[in-house]
């Protein structure tokens, strides 16, 4: 049974994942004309609740597991849930499609805040710095809207002058379990069944250990040379969200990504520890001496730093190749604020699933969030400085110049491959405005809580950047408003921010992120021991490893002169090898899919299905995910064993134990291998 029958044609354009002819329009599923409910009290109270609710599971999670948590698609599927219920048991009308994306757009506040606050933000306690409620709040709060002003005027380039070019992974996953939902039938169930086999494989896996969450060639004895004396290994990780990442994304990126990773693990790891036999001591400011390093370590400390060098290169590069669309926005900004200053009439656009913020707005909001910030920093932790406004203002200034090189670089992350690299575009945030304030003469508790301010806006606001790009694809696809999906985004940051800050206080308080004597056994947050590790190294005087960062800023400019995406090619220096090569399997797999048949329509339709089937993989991954983390927490707090551990169970856990890395490589192929198969049993419809 479908749950709406007047919806069972309800289908995506032929063109919604290709690239548009020249002359040729995209028209969504709810078209222009049309006016459905989109703003609801039922869309608005749902999306509060949801914000609230995922914001202190994300924050929690974050802070125990090192982890966050995916909400997007998992408030997706409690809309289309709670819409089947109203229609079954409330005895109500089902919701709309836009009223979902709206529900969608409130709630994913949750992931944005909580992702950007909770990466620096517990750095405060673990540095001894005195904070309150207030100023914290405010953090993810300024963050979170500045995100939204800074990236609305790219809306048009990502959405639609990139149409088809880019693969939102994300995206494509979240619309497609909309529209199966409202839909139903055929689609629904493929989208069910599939969610389930990733939920049960990622769950026997990682959750009971059934097999290793990575296969890794260091575990395989013969390979011992490769791993101990030229520290070469390969490692790819057996979730099945992940092979569905793949398949989404294609080829071109994924092979990119890889390519970069191949740099990082397999010519630049060996080299270092090549190198180690030869010097004694450590080559870069603030690392350990080489030769005591394993890989990991040679990777973490070495080798990660070319990768955010190359990604602070790359997004220059970005900035540069987006100089049209940012003059343009400019000029219409300048354009409709000096129209309205002459008395003329307020310029409303006539097309719907156009009609954003005005341009003037955006730029009201940017330059009224900057004096927001500018008298935060001046009467918080600068109201008792000598040079207090000057240190504000440059403060302020750089927040904005670092979030304005970034927010369109995580945009383009989460378009490609669904991940963005915050953590290391933060570190560079407080690297660089460690130096720059403690150069002004910014020193000690202050200056370490000063950056920390401006790392926590910046971190949020290219958190927010991620997050709605997703949604704007999401709202172009399906006929949203853009300017309800800003708003929506706006206000549910309110409700995001009290949560996550007050889960960050109540954390602080009763666990601590640091041994002391208060707390014995403190959550590990490994992120603000990691932010707050290079702030003692910055303000100690051991510096940042600015030799590391040139060198992989000159790797990405190659890499572009080459023709090649240096942004992708960076994240793939930056990010771990095993998160990175099985998103090569699952392209591959999509590769094959749309090449299995000689018709075309029929390897349109088995590529379409696959793509269902790849999304009912990152959905039921991201379902799972929150259900292990709530588990872990249940075993913390009741000290009982709610999941299963395979690797107990006597004989067979021995056999499991020995041979995990085997096991999870061997029945990762055959989930890839049954998605082929799957996808291609489809038939070409009537």
């Amino acid at each position: 049974m479908s749950p709406d029958p007047n919806q069972d044609g309800l289908r995506l354009p032929d063109n919604a994942f290709r690239e548009l002819n020249p002359g040729e329009d995209y028209q969504p599923v709810v078209p222009a004309s049309e006016h459905p409910p989109e703003v609801t009290v039922r869309s608005v109270v749902s999306g509060f609740f949801w914000s609230v609710m995922f914001s202190a599971a994300a924050t929690y999670i974050a802070l125990k597991l090192g982890q966050g948590i995916e909400s997007a698609i998992p408030i997706s599927i409690l809309a289309v849930g709670f819409s089947v219920f109203a229609v079954k048991f409330l005895k109500s009308r089902s919701s709309t499609l836009l009223e979902n994306v709206n529900i969608l757009a409130i709630g994913a506040t949750s992931g944005i805040i909580a992702g950007g606050s909770v990466f620096v933000m517990p750095a405060v306690h673990i540095l001894g710095l005195q904070t309150s409620f207030f100023q914290i709040f405010l953090v993810p709060l300024l963050g979170g809207i500045l995100g939204v002003f800074f990236l609305a005027p790219f809306r048009r380039y990502f959405v639609h002058d990139l149409h088809g070019k880019l693969p939102f992974p994300e995206a494509t996953a979240t619309t497609e379990i909309l529209m199966a939902g409202k839909r139903g039938g055929h689609s629904a169930i493929v989208l069910t069944y599939s969610a389930i086999t990733a939920a049960l494989f990622d769950f026997i896996g990682p959750a009971m250990h059934g097999w290793a969450e990575n296969f890794s060639t260091a575990s395989i004895g013969v390979l011992g040379t490769f791993t101990t004396r030229f520290k070469a290994v390969f490692s790819m990780n057996t979730a099945a969200a992940v092979l569905g990442l793949g398949y989404i994304m294609g080829l071109h990126y994924a092979a990119i990504i890889m390519a970069g990773s191949m740099l990082s693990f397999l010519v630049l790891v060996p080299l270092f520890a090549h190198l180690g036999q030869f010097i004694p001591g450590a080559i870069s400011a603030g690392a350990p001496p080489l030769a005591t390093l394993g890989f990991e370590d040679i990777f973490a400390n070495y080798v990660r730093p070319i990768g955010i060098g190359g990604i602070f290169a790359a997004g220059i590069i970005s900035i540069l190749k987006m100089s049209p669309v940012i003059g343009k926005a400019t000029r219409q900004a300048f354009g409709e604020v000096m129209h309205l200053l002459k008395g003329g009439a307020k310029r409303v656009d006539d097309v719907r699933t156009d009609r954003a913020m005005p341009m003037s707005v955006n730029l009201l909001g940017i330059v009224a969030v900057s004096l927001a910030i500018l008298l935060y920093f001046r009467f918080s932790v600068l109201a008792g400085e000598p040079r207090g406004t000057y240190l504000a203002l440059v403060s302020t200034l750089l927040t904005l110049v670092i979030t304005f090189l970034f927010v369109a670089v995580s945009a383009w992350a989460v378009a490609m491959i669904s991940i963005t690299p915050i953590s290391g575009m933060t570190l560079t945030t407080l690297i660089i405005t460690a130096v720059a304030l403690a150069s002004l003469g910014l020193a000690g508790k202050g200056g370490m809580l000063q950056v920390l301010l401006v790392g926590g806006v910046v971190c949020t606001a290219l958190s927010m950047a991620g997050s709605l790009v997703t949604q704007y694809k999401i709202g172009y696809w399906l006929g949203a408003t853009p300017r309800t999906i800003e708003i929506s985004n706006i206000v549910g940051s309110i409700a995001a921010s009290l949560a996550t800050t007050a889960v960050i206080l109540l954390m602080a308080h009763v666990y601590g992120f640091s041994p002391s004597a208060a707390h014995l056994h403190p959550l590990p947050a490994p992120q603000p021991n990691a932010m707050a590790a290079v702030l003692r190294g910055v303000f100690g005087g051991s510096g940042a490893p600015w030799f590391m960062y040139i060198i992989g800023a000159v790797i990405a400019a190659a890499v572009e002169m080459c023709g090649v995406s240096g942004l992708a090619f960076a994240m793939g220096m930056y990010l771990p090898m095993e998160l990175n090569s099985p998103l090569v399997l699952g392209a591959v797999v999509a590769w094959y899919v749309s090449r299995s048949s000689p018709d075309p329509k029929l390897a349109k339709a088995r590529h379409e299905k696959g793509t269902l089937i790849a999304s009912g993989f990152i959905a039921g991954g991201a379902l799972v995910g929150v259900l292990a983390a709530f588990l872990k927490f249940m075993e913390d707090a009741t000290h009982a064993h709610l999941i299963p551990d395979v690797t107990a169970w006597g004989g067979f856990g021995a056999f499991v134990g020995a041979w995990g890395n085997w096991i999870g490589l061997i029945v990762f192929i055959l989930l890839a291998w049954g998605l082929y198969m799957d996808a291609c049993r489809e038939k070409v419809e009537a």
